[in-house]
């Protein structure tokens, strides 16, 4: 199964891209991963957020295949222990392709890519930032393939 995680917007701060590309590199050993970056919209003063999202949208809903898995990382989403998210990705495994994770802009997701999606996952009730969403979800992916696998990264 190949796993893709797309983002809108690059990661700015050059600590969290260095441990997102550790992670990245990390998780490359276990299953074919691909971090995709969606350029953000420019001149967006004018817009409102729900124009925002949908250009946002627009760009996502390109980027996916029809037969993909589509999980959109969203703070409404099912909030899952690392163990049961591993456990979550061995069944999807079991039967996708190619598995979608999205990460949307600082308005979140138009109502498409909300229709397009098959789940919602949420890191956290916490609020994080977009820079460290990317690298707690990562980190979280390493993990769940070390649990799979059954090496001593994750104490439970």
């Amino acid at each position: 199964m190949k796993t893709e995680l797309i983002l809108v917007g690059k990661t700015t701060n050059k600590h969290i891209v260095a441990c997102i590309n550790d992670y990245v590199e990390r998780i490359s050993h276990y299953m074919p991963f691909a971090l995709t970056v969606i350029p953000e919209l420019r001149q967006t003063k004018s817009l409102t957020a729900e124009q925002q999202k949908e250009r946002e949208g627009a760009l996502i809903l390109q980027k996916l295949q029809p037969t993909d898995v589509v999980v959109l990382l969203d703070e409404h989403g099912q909030e899952l222990r690392s163990i049961e998210f591993a456990q979550w990705l061995q069944r999807k495994q079991q039967v996708a392709r190619r598995l979608v994770f999205v990460v949307g802009g600082p308005y979140g997701f138009s109502p498409a890519v909300y229709a397009r999606a098959n789940e919602q996952l949420s890191l956290s009730r916490l609020t994080f930032s977009h820079q460290m969403v990317r690298l707690v979800f990562t980190e979280q992916l390493y993990r769940a393939c070390t649990i799979i696998k059954g090496e001593p990264y994750h104490h439970e």
